[in-house]
């Protein structure tokens, strides 16, 4: 490592040549005539982690308009020598097309003509910036809270018209002000490295990946880069490392290989020659295609609803994203990575545009094929319709049990068994038992069942029906290991009774009949889950699998 003479130092340290990084924080929450931004004052903790860092800090809460615009003028004279920038700004915003503003505490309804007065414009605040190309970071957070604005305004950020060399990251007020400490802790990083941490927030403007935006070695009386010059008379290192750096931030603020070689090129051994070579190979290096996808999804601005949709579209193809809350966390970054794999894209967790459309396209196919099995169910439903008139409809146990037989789960299935069941052991004669054994086998619906139901009652009043049965009318062997195999697909989801009696509310809430919502999945329930996936175009087992579950939780939005 290269050393610097005390003499030479203390030359360099007055020196225009020498970095001074400054931090501008504002933190708006208590307003005087709008619902407070409940994490505003957060801000004033980030200042803190970011004077720890070495940054001169200009800093306020619950701030005026007039007091915003007298802390910025402080923050704007500290900028006058080269260094890094970060703009931290928490409270409530208005709009008008690509202007927008941070709103002071008392502002009062502003319209268009007067939210300079109420406001400070976010456009100086990224000029303010553009002023440090490569080096500048604003961080920009609100909360969608009530707030009365006059014509021509509207609540929250526009578009933003980002400055070259600008990185900008914008959402959640207490997400924003918990990301500017964390970054604090990761100054290595990249501003394109940044943007990926910033997982729940929007990444935009300048995301470059050749050096660190906020280096780990910052403050006043050290080089921008955080490497000291070569030893030499103090005239001489002022001028020689001004032009060198010069040169340097010019490389900087291009981000591109032609940028850096022309830096080496005039400065083979120079102070940054070893920043300049990593970001040439940086650039040379094969496209990342997370920090890709990372960049297209950044650039779709989605919306909290957009995400919701994404969600529901990725679950009705069957992906689970555990849960449709607009927040794209781990389970909605696999169920995207999912989707990609299958589909023969690179599995990066992040969505494109055009990707976003294939989603939508295939949910809606899935959609109309359920519709589609709608209408085959309503040609089903009408056949049911008519065996019943023809069989159970006459009140005999023979229509009765023909029904049952055909339609075990059938619209008229629970009268034919309450009719099966009627008082005084009727309808045939079959005693109580007998009765109670039988509406067990139909329930398990299982060669064992049947078997267990004849060894029971051998010439019982519905012992034809369970030879019937056995014989391979209705289920044989491999119909049970298919049911055997639905079983074990259940099984493996894991549901806890408390999911299994939330599943029997929402059959219950569909009219299905379930039966009580105890988390005890019994006959009842089967048939429910049965005249579910059967209405549903689903494979109709009775068993739960991903897919009915995951069409559940669709159905219920």
């Amino acid at each position: 490592m290269k050393h610097i003479s005390l003499f030479a130092f203390a030359a360099l340290l007055a020196a225009p040549a020498f970095a001074q990084d400054a931090a501008l924080v504002i933190g708006n929450e208590n307003y005087d005539n709008a619902s407070d931004i409940s994490s505003g004052l957060d801000a004033l903790d980030a200042a803190e982690a970011l004077a720890a860092a070495g940054f001169a800090t200009s800093s306020g809460g619950d701030l005026t308009a007039e007091a915003m615009r007298a802390l910025i003028a402080e923050f704007y004279g500290r900028t006058e020598m080269p260094g890094r920038s970060v703009i931290l700004a928490l409270g409530h915003f208005a709009h008008a097309g690509e202007d927008s503003w941070l709103l002071g505490i008392d502002a009062d309804a502003p319209t268009l003509a007067g939210a300079d007065r109420a406001g400070v414009p976010v456009a100086t605040l990224l000029r303010i910036a553009a002023e440090r190309p490569g080096g500048a970071l604003v961080l920009l957070g609100t909360e969608e809270r009530r707030i009365e604005l006059g014509r021509g305004l509207a609540p929250g950020l526009g578009r933003l018209d980002i400055p070259q060399g600008v990185t900008v990251i914008s959402g959640d007020a207490e997400t924003v002000a918990a990301f500017a400490a964390e970054a604090m802790e990761n100054r290595a990083l990249s501003a394109a490295g940044l943007a990926e941490r910033a997982e729940d927030l929007v990444a935009e403007g300048y995301l470059g990946t050749g050096t660190p935006l906020l280096p780990e070695h910052m403050g006043p009386g050290l080089p921008v880069a955080a490497a000291p010059a070569p030893a030499a008379p103090a005239v001489e290192a002022e001028a020689g490392f001004a032009e060198e750096r010069a040169v340097w931030e010019t490389a900087r603020s291009i981000d591109g290989k032609a940028g850096y070689e022309a830096y080496l090129n005039r400065y083979p051994d120079g102070v940054f020659a070893d920043a300049a070579r990593a970001a040439i190979a940086d650039v040379d290096r094969p496209a990342d295609p997370a920090a890709q996808g990372l960049a297209a999804e950044t650039a779709l601005r989605l919306g909290r609803g957009e995400r919701r949709q994404i969600q529901r579209d990725l679950t009705t193809i069957g992906f689970d994203t555990n849960g449709v809350d607009g927040v794209f966390g781990r389970g909605s970054r696999d169920a995207i990575a999912g989707w990609q794999r299958q589909n023969g894209h690179a599995p990066t967790g992040y969505i494109t545009g055009p990707q976003m459309e294939a989603i939508a396209a295939q949910a809606a196919a899935r959609q109309g094929q359920v519709g589609a099995g709608a209408a085959q169910q309503g040609d089903a439903e009408r056949l049911d319709r008519l065996f019943w008139e023809e069989t159970g409809a006459t009140g005999d146990e023979a229509g009765l049990r023909a029904y049952l037989r055909r339609y075990p789960d059938g619209i008229y299935a629970d009268l034919a068994r309450e009719r099966l069941a009627g008082a005084g052991g009727g309808l045939g004669g079959a005693q109580s038992s007998d009765r109670a054994d039988w509406d067990r086998a139909v329930r398990r619906n299982s060669a064992e069942g049947y078997r267990d139901y004849l060894a029971a009652h051998p010439d019982g009043a519905f012992a034809e029906d369970a030879r019937q049965i056995l014989s391979g009318r209705d289920v044989n062997a491999a119909a049970e290991a298919e049911r055997q195999r639905a079983e074990q697909v259940e099984q493996a989801l894991g549901l806890n009774s408390t999911m299994r009696a939330m599943v029997e509310q929402r059959l219950s809430g569909m009219g299905l009949k379930p039966g009580r919502a105890d988390g005890n999945f019994d006959g009842d329930t089967r048939r429910a889950i049965r005249r579910y996936q059967q209405a549903r175009n689903l494979p109709v087992t009775g068993y739960l699998s991903q897919d009915t579950v995951a069409r559940l939780l669709v159905d219920s939005f």
